[in-house]
């Protein structure tokens, strides 16, 4: 089976930690069930988000975020055939977005519109090389 892996951007709408802790929940288990694997990059101005799995599950999945109140501005960066999954063992894998991604104050000019597909892999290219923050987050 191929794999197909997806990278959206979308600005969150009301975001804190309980409903940060829902849609980590839901997604680990959606997810898990649908055979995709990800990570999730998330602070209160952007939700920046890997998928991969079947074309099938990630269109159903992409088709549900795109109906989701809790996410606005939705907009698809990547989607392609890969060899590899970049989060084989994560169902879910979430990251606060970190300081060597772009700043608030480049998200609000745009920096994630302009970004290409390779700009935004390399994003979780290197989340996947950083030492996961422990056991307890490991969800699959």
């Amino acid at each position: 089976m191929s794999v197909v892996q997806l990278i959206y951007a979308s600005r969150p709408f009301g975001f804190d930690q309980a409903m940060l802790n829902g849609i980590l929940s839901q997604s680990r288990r959606c997810n898990a069930r649908d055979g995709i694997t990800g990570a999730l990059i998330c602070r209160a101005d952007v939700y920046m988000q890997l998928l991969e799995g079947s074309a099938e599950a990630l269109d159903d999945t992409y088709a549900r975020i795109l109906r989701d109140d809790r996410h606005l501005e939705i907009r698809r960066l990547s989607y392609h055939t890969v060899t590899d999954r970049l989060f084989p063992r994560w169902a879910m894998r979430d990251d606060p977005a970190r300081s060597w991604m772009w700043s608030q104050a480049e998200v609000a000019n745009g920096a994630i519109d302009r970004a290409t597909p390779v700009q935004a892999l390399k994003v979780f290219e290197r989340l996947a090389a950083e030492p996961e923050r422990g056991d307890a987050l490991r969800d699959s």
